[in-house]
């Protein structure tokens, strides 16, 4: 009888384990997946070239989502300049630093600037945010 609870104690044992490492495997296929989808929507990103002489004054609020990186945007414009361009909400990974980028579109008076280093990926969703206000996207 001693026999037989160790084998049961081993198969236990042996079935548990298995499910841990199927579990893990399925977590771990879930973020590379999520990991994955986001990359693609920022390497898949196109950006316009946005005339601001054609932006009639006023203010205009934008989004762009990846799903890991969210930013939100309110963009006034006067006379076809950007007077200000207020970022509302900002979740990233480490791309704060790109949080910069506005005040390179408000000194450069155009939307198309590079890319801050170190957050090039929170740089391209800002500035998609920006170009969604004004294009009304």
């Amino acid at each position: 009888m001693s026999r037989s609870i160790k084998l049961n104690k081993k198969k236990v044992i042996l079935v548990s384990f298995s499910l841990i490492i199927i579990i893990g495997l399925i977590i771990t296929f879930s973020i590379l997946m999520k990991y994955k989808n986001y990359q693609d929507k920022v390497d898949s990103m196109i950006f316009s070239d946005i005339d601001l002489s054609t932006i009639a004054d006023g203010v205009y609020v934008g989004e762009s989502d990846t799903g890991v990186i969210y930013a939100k945007t309110e963009v006034t414009v006067k006379n076809g300049k950007l007077l200000s361009i207020n970022l509302i909400e900002h979740r990233h990974e480490r791309g704060e630093a790109a949080e910069i980028i506005v005040d390179h579109m408000i000194q450069e008076q155009r939307t198309d600037v590079d890319a801050i280093t170190s957050a090039t990926n929170s740089s391209k969703v800002i500035r998609k945010a920006v170009e969604n206000a004004l294009t009304g996207k």
